[in-house]
């Protein structure tokens, strides 16, 4: 097994974990609310973590195709796999802090700066991932 997809694989692990753990911890705040409802960043970061779990393993197998080097398929990697990674603990410290607002609601570094670099890491990188795929199997 290549680093990228140990490193891909490792990265679904601890999403799905996260996603469990968030899961405890939605159900406690819902069961200590008035209104049973949980901080709305920590549901997010509950489902966020499942989802990224999902996409680290379509990543992992993906990369496995990959025309890369093995350098390369460790950078690629991540692209996306480090801002999935990002987003979830920004949500946890979100849910932590118990926002209810929208995290956009104001411009900054974050809302701005930070969602232009994660968009090109996360696209690009899945799409290199994708392309690499798509040529091997398809064209190459």
């Amino acid at each position: 097994m290549t680093l990228s997809i140990k490193i891909s694989l490792l990265f679904a692990g601890i999403f799905l974990l996260n996603g469990m753990i968030t899961g405890v911890w939605k159900y406690l705040k819902i069961m200590s609310s008035p209104e049973h409802k949980a901080p709305v960043y920590v549901d997010i970061a509950h489902r966020a973590s499942f989802f990224y779990s999902f996409a680290s393993l379509v990543i992992a197998k993906l990369i496995e195709y990959s025309p890369f080097s093995a350098g390369w398929q460790v950078v690629i990697v991540l692209l996306p796999l480090t801002y999935f990674l990002l987003t979830v603990v920004a949500y946890v410290l979100e849910g932590i802090k118990d926002r209810t607002d929208n995290i956009f609601s104001e411009r900054n570094f974050a809302t701005t700066w930070f969602m232009y670099t994660l968009i090109a890491a996360e696209i690009g990188g899945f799409a290199l991932i994708l392309g690499g795929f798509i040529y091997t199997q398809f064209a190459g």
